[in-house]
């Protein structure tokens, strides 16, 4: 069992530290008087107070994202085959029409020739058809005068007739023949076409992104042979959250920076913003479009984009420090000194802009050299008497004490 002593001791102790917490905090409640208990003088509070000015001032909202390009496209052959010869390399420049790959055309080209040799016997297959057309048209031509003189009998004219009509649909088989094999050797020279790859010409500059073959590498038809990346506009990928999604719309300006240009802002606009969250993430996606007209912005680069959400020129503003939060909602003390001693106003802030560690002030109406109170105003209530610190010096808690004590 603890001795008497023992515990009067944690008792005083207890008391003790009770006492010097009061001291040093003061009172919480904003209507608690700065004075001593007991009715003595009220001794004021000392605190640091900055002027209102008039600012021009700028809000923006900091992300984090990576680059991409404004478009990439896979090069992929129409034919399988053969890399005879690849005109590109890794990092290169791709204008409009400009060589990109070669397939060995040695089997393509012998696919033409054969095609063009159907197509020549096709050819003579439909002279030959013509030639025995015109004959057998002849021949009912005779058979007629004979049959109208009585020497040809009827089933000779018939004959006639029946090889007249073959005759003119060998013609037209041929002739059918004539335009398959037109369509074959069309089809192969469109084949040996597509073993040269160029650039659209219809097109803007790229930059070879990937490269995934050599020559010598027998690749298959729709097999990726080339990345190409086009850097001219690019775009930096950000996500928000639900709380900056609202003040954020198309074409308002964004400022990008990269690790690889710290010194150098790159300006853009906001160009779409997507209609969804991500469930996991619950953030959405938003494209910020960068000219990048000297190209130093690549696919892949980290960047922070700094996008203004608002701005104001002439505004009136206070330190950031000068608003504290009350059970009534934002609050802020001015300086009243048309009394003996400089006393406390209380008011209820209305803010706008916030420009770093400046604040927009649109209520109450003070005007711009009116003296706020950045420290000391959790010891404040509506009327507390203050003591302004000396210039450059900023009230401690041994002012807070001072101010408890007598």
């Amino acid at each position: 069992m603890p001795r008497p002593a023992t515990l009067i001791t944690a008792v005083l102790f207890l008391l003790a530290a009770g006492l010097l917490g009061w001291m040093l905090l003061g009172p919480d409640d904003e209507t608690a008087p700065s004075g001593r208990p007991g009715g003595g003088e009220t001794r004021p509070v000392a605190v640091a107070v900055a002027a209102i000015e008039t600012r021009d001032l700028v809000e923006r909202r900091r992300f984090t994202g990576s680059i991409e390009g404004a478009d990439r496209i896979e090069i992929t052959p129409r034919v399988g085959g053969r890399v005879a010869e690849v005109f590109v390399n890794l990092g290169d420049r791709v204008e409009p029409g400009d060589p990109l790959l070669q397939l060995d055309t040695e089997e393509f080209e012998q696919d033409v020739a054969q095609a063009a040799a159907e197509l020549e016997v096709a050819e003579a297959s439909l002279a030959e058809a013509i030639a025995s057309r015109d004959a057998s048209r002849r021949e009912l031509q005779r058979t007629r005068e004979l049959r109208d003189q009585g020497i040809a009998s009827r089933s000779e004219l018939e004959a006639a007739e029946t090889e007249l009509a073959l005759a003119q649909t060998r013609v037209a088989l041929a002739e059918s023949q004539i335009r398959q094999r037109r369509s074959a050797l069309r089809t192969r020279e469109i084949q040996l076409g597509y073993t040269r790859i160029e650039a659209d010409a219809s097109s803007s500059t790229r930059w070879v992104a990937e490269r995934h073959v050599d020559p010598g590498t027998v690749i298959s038809a729709s097999e990726p042979a080339l990345a190409l990346v086009r850097l001219q506009p690019v775009r930096a990928i950000l996500a928000v959250t639900e709380s900056d999604y609202g003040r954020l719309s198309p074409g308002k300006a964004t400022e990008v920076r990269t690790g690889a240009y710290p010194d150098t802002a790159f300006a853009g606009t906001i160009a779409r913003i997507a209609p969804e969250f991500r469930p996991g993430s619950r953030q959405a996606r938003i494209e910020v479009e960068l000219p990048n007209d000297d190209v130093r912005l690549r696919p892949g680069m980290f960047v922070e984009a700094a996008i203004t959400l608002g701005q104001r020129d002439g505004a009136r503003a206070i330190p950031r420090d000068a608003i504290i939060q009350r059970e009534a909602g934002p609050t802020v003390f001015s300086v009243e000194r048309s009394g003996e001693r400089p006393t406390a106003r209380r008011h209820q802030a209305i803010t706008g802009v916030r420009d770093g560690n400046w604040v927009e002030l649109l209520e109450p109406d003070l005007p711009p050299g009116t003296e706020v109170v950045i420290l000391g105003q959790h010891l404040l209530a509506d009327g507390t008497p203050l003591r302004l610190s000396e210039p450059g010096r900023i009230p401690d808690r041994d002012d807070a004490r001072e101010a408890q004590t007598p």
